[in-house]
């Protein structure tokens, strides 16, 4: 299977595009109170977890508290962030940029130690670029996960997330499981931002929801709270990167993955 060929039926970039986070996207109460009961997935069949994300504090947003619960639990969980996350804040310097990608990273090796987890492996691939390097990236997972025990879990964005770089890491991971003997899970992230319930484009009976404790929500609350680059701004008068909304409409809906 080719990169191209573990595409999703389409992406839904031009929903998520149609929908700036200035908008404020579909309200977490909204989700909450939809109603819609969904099996769960049984964490006590996760050998081992490798969690790809398209952007440093991806990972945490949408599977932190996952991430923590099987840490808790004493199996080995893994990151592998796929950008180095330079571009998060428009156009800047390259000496800017340098040092945003610096913090990016620093950022993501304190949430991991917060959620007890492993060093993060950095590919520092270009962030916003990542459709371009699709194939490649595919390759590298591929290497990651034939070093891994069979049976593997390898969590990464969903293909149909909206944003072009998620859905490119999504599709690249799909292709890496198929080579290997990893499985796959899809976990939303800007999904719960352009979608509503009972999406037509969202694969709902794939989904699968995520038995969390209190705990591993709180390690995922505090994790997120290291991507100062993101929730806070980075100039007076400009807004962050991620607005206010953002982490507690995540930490309402919980954690989901299409499976």
């Amino acid at each position: 299977m080719t990169a191209a060929e573990s595409a999703e039926p389409c992406g839904n970039a031009p929903r998520f595009g149609s929908r700036p986070l200035s908008c404020g996207g579909t309200a977490g109460h909204v989700w909450t109170s939809w109603g819609r009961s969904f099996g769960e997935l049984d964490l006590s069949t996760c050998p081992a977890l490798v969690v790809v994300a398209p952007h440093p504090d991806d990972e945490t947003l949408g599977f932190g508290a996952t991430m923590a619960l099987l840490a808790e639990r004493g199996i080995g969980v893994q990151v592998v962030s796929v950008s180095d996350g330079g571009a998060a804040q428009g156009d800047l310097t390259p000496f800017d940029r340098f040092r945003l990608e610096r913090t990016r990273s620093t950022e993501l090796r304190k949430a991991a130690r917060v959620l007890g987890v492993v060093e993060p492996i950095s590919l520092a691939l270009p962030d916003g670029e990542l459709a371009g390097h699709q194939d490649s990236l595919a390759d590298l997972l591929t290497g990651i996960l034939e070093a891994c025990s069979p049976g593997t879990w390898c969590a990464t964005t969903w293909r149909g997330d909206g944003h072009p770089d998620h859905e490119a890491v999504g599709r690249a991971a799909a292709t890496a499981v198929h080579r290997t003997a990893a499985v796959l899970l899809e976990y939303p992230v800007w999904m719960w931002h352009w979608a509503r319930p009972g999406d037509s484009a969202v694969p709902w009976h794939r989904a699968l929801t995520v038995p969390l404790t209190t705990s591993a929500v709180g390690r995922k609350q505090a994790a997120a709270q290291c991507f100062r680059s993101q929730f806070h701004p980075p100039a007076p008068g400009v807004g962050p990167v991620l607005p206010p909304f953002v982490l507690p409409r995540l930490l309402a809906v919980g954690e989901m993955v299409f499976r």
